[in-house]
């Protein structure tokens, strides 16, 4: 981002339009209004306010004791009606915030779940190459920081921007009553002001915001995955080249906030001095008509109360220039995530060929690998060239596992993993897929479950909710012992003796004995071993029972032993299986 985005605004509308245009438009809108009507009727009796302290100050310089009393009582009066006014404003408008904050939020997270694109959007740097502008950093504080900061940014400044209009309008009457040329300094005086303040700051305080938001995020990202990956970090005695690197991402969060501390002491030194002079020059324009004797006393403070805040609403851009540099920040980077929700990977034409000729061996008849010869695929290279037309491989739902003249490229098409392959699974059988490490075995998986799709040819298969895949790292959701093994079905009701013959079906009977039972919740990542783990995701294979399931050397942490239990298990389940490996006793 090296200049000032012109196109905010359409940025800006793109993101809030689903929320005041949608199924709830009436009832925000509503609450909007009223917002609006508070703001409208507070600002009201903050003239009444303001022309009562001037008369406050005449009296007192008139000696007039009855006016004085009499002014007092109705500014006790007024302010009994402008404080609760002015806190319910505060109020609906931070609720009004909340609830759109709550709907941006669920929102945002439908579409990044919705087809997989938290996929895409993750895995963004494979698919365009690591200095792409497509690559998105840190989804997650895009969903949590800049949805809220774009929610309650976005009614602050509304708001103030409504505030301000009502402000020009009522103390600018007040201001006309008084002085004329009052007016016309102000405008000319702010208009001034905030040009200077675009032009000077503008452009380089958006880049510095932006910049820490990204580099804040990253340093939280780098903490995170630290704590993720302890265990392998102390194996590797790897504590030292992990702080170097938290320590260097650290130095550029301070590099850049020290360089956005010294725009913003020159922003500030400007802007104090900018807004400061306006404080004297009412006094010094109504000074000629009190010495005269044409105004009162209190018309000086009056005018003065009346000048700031039609100074300070026409200087709305200047006075909140750093909070609108980092909104305008979090604008573009939430509308360039959305961007990506909306809109798959670009891919890109293959530049390279692939580094070595490797195969997969895939034995047609199952595992018994004395029925059949493995049919030995070689990987063809990619021709030179850039001109291999952009296709997809297409996926098309079925009642079998078919793969027809399947060529798998990687996303940024720079390797062909597979050449033409074509194979079918019919019901009740098992296909192991068998090859050296690197060749495709996994983004053959990746393939079928429609992950990847740069290439050519067709793979058919049942529906996705009729199938389920197990890959080499278990994932262990948060949640009970129970979760566990139910997932991804949370929502099926299942008696506890039928999960406690599952678990011993998977040589895991005493697992819930040992944790205190199947409600226990526990961080089971950290807590089971990853042979545990391997055993208990067949434990929520059979359990589930789809009629394909996809493994991806789902059981490389187990001995023999437990490998040879598990795979009995699941052949007589009468599941349907694909199993990716390449240790010799799955033949």
């Amino acid at each position: 981002m090296e200049q000032l985005n012109l196109n905010l605004p359409q940025q800006f509308w793109a993101i809030a339009k689903p929320f005041w245009v949608g199924d709830q438009k009436w009832r925000v809108r509503g609450l909007l209004l009223l917002v609006v009507v508070l703001s409208l009727g507070y600002t009201g009796l903050s003239v009444v306010l303001n022309n009562q302290r001037g008369a406050l100050i005449s009296a007192l310089s008139a000696q007039d004791e009855a006016r004085f009393w009499q002014v007092i009582v109705v500014f006790a009066g007024v302010l009994v009606i402008y404080a609760p006014l002015f806190a319910g404003y505060v109020y609906l408008r931070d609720r009004l915030g909340l609830k759109w904050r709550n709907w941006l939020t669920n929102y945002v997270m439908d579409r990044y779940f919705e087809n997989r694109a938290f996929y895409r959007v993750n895995h963004a740097e494979a698919n365009t190459g690591a200095n792409s502008e497509a690559q998105i950093d840190n989804p997650d504080q895009r969903i949590a920081e800049d949805v809220k900061s774009f929610t309650q940014e976005s009614l602050t400044l509304l708001l103030a921007v409504v505030d301000s209009l009502l402000a020009i309008a009522a103390f600018g009457g007040v201001l006309w009553s008084i002085s004329k040329s009052l007016i016309v300094f102000l405008v000319l005086y702010a208009l001034v002001g905030t040009l200077a303040t675009v032009g000077i700051f503008g452009k380089k305080l958006v880049q510095l915001n932006f910049d820490q938001i990204k580099k804040e995020a990253d340093f939280r990202f780098g903490l995170v995955r630290v704590r993720e990956n302890a265990e392998a970090i102390a194996f590797y005695q790897g504590e030292g080249r992990e702080a170097e690197q938290l320590k260097g991402r650290f130095s550029q969060v301070f590099d850049n906030f020290k360089r956005l501390l010294f725009w913003e002491l020159n922003l500030n030194a400007f802007s104090n001095a900018y807004e400061f002079i306006p404080f004297i020059l009412p006094a010094i324009v109504v000074a000629p008509g009190i010495f005269a004797g044409e105004l009162e006393v209190g018309k000086v403070s009056e005018a003065q109360g009346a000048f700031i805040r039609v100074f300070f609403s026409l200087n709305l851009i200047v006075a909140r220039f750093q909070s609108l540099a980092t909104f305008g920040a979090g604008v573009q980077r939430l509308f360039s995530f959305s961007s990506a929700l909306d809109q798959p990977t670009q891919e890109q034409p293959i530049t390279e060929q692939s580094q070595g000729e490797q195969s997969l061996m895939v034995p047609l008849d199952g595992l018994q690998a004395d029925q059949s010869e493995p049919q030995v695929l070689p990987a063809i290279a990619a021709p030179p060239i850039s001109t291999i037309p952009t296709s997809t491989i297409q996926t098309e739902t079925a009642a079998m596992l078919a793969l027809e003249s399947m060529t798998l490229q990687t996303p940024n098409r720079q390797r062909t993993l597979i050449k033409q392959l074509s194979l079918q699974l019919l019901p009740g059988e098992g296909l192991l897929v068998k090859g050296p490490s690197g060749c495709g075995k996994s983004s053959l998986l990746r393939a079928i479950a429609g992950l990847w799709q740069t290439g050519s040819g067709k793979v058919k298969r049942p529906p996705l909710s009729d199938m389920l895949f197990l890959p080499q790292r278990p994932y262990m959701i948060l949640g009970t012992l129970r979760d566990q093994i139910l997932y991804p079905k949370l929502g099926v009701e299942m008696a506890e003796a039928q999960l406690q013959e599952i678990l011993a079906r998977v040589n895991l009977a005493n697992l819930q004995e040992q944790h205190g039972g199947f409600d226990t919740e526990q961080d089971w990542s950290e807590v089971l071993s990853l042979g545990e783990q391997q055993r208990l995701i067949f434990a929520r294979l059979l359990l589930n029972q789809p009629a394909y399931a996809i493994l991806d050397e789902a059981t490389s942490a187990l001995d023999t032993q437990n490998e040879a239990l598990l795979y009995e298990q699941l052949q007589s389940s009468g599941i349907t299986y694909l199993s990716v490996g390449h240790r010799p006793t799955l033949d």
